[in-house]
């Protein structure tokens, strides 16, 4: 009886330790967010601050805010840099376009 009781702690004590361990890499992990009627896990992204830096270079900060938060909604992704690097986003991301059909995502 004894045996077992000193077999489970040393079990429990070695399942504490790697989840302590796992947690102390410093991996960067993705937020995951349940959304919608399917429960889907989709990756959280920060619209706002990430459209902020994407739109701080532009002429018209406050419309390009505008459209670009749209499109990281609907798309979940916001190119890198001021302007350019549209396709790293995708189709979503490049074919939105506007009523008058340009191009709506910045």
């Amino acid at each position: 009886m004894a045996y077992r009781l000193l077999l489970l702690s040393a079990l429990l004590l070695f399942s504490l330790a790697q989840v302590l361990s796992d947690n102390e890499n410093g991996d960067e992990e993705v937020a995951l967010v349940v959304r919608g009627t399917n429960r889907r896990l989709l990756p959280y992204v920060d619209c706002g601050g990430l459209c902020k830096v994407r739109c701080s270079l532009h002429s018209r900060p406050n419309v390009c805010t505008r459209a670009c938060a749209t499109c990281c909604v609907r798309c979940k992704c916001v190119p890198p840099g001021t302007s350019g690097n549209r396709e790293l986003c995708g189709t979503c991301y490049t074919d939105m376009t506007t009523h008058a059909n340009k191009t709506k995502c910045p």
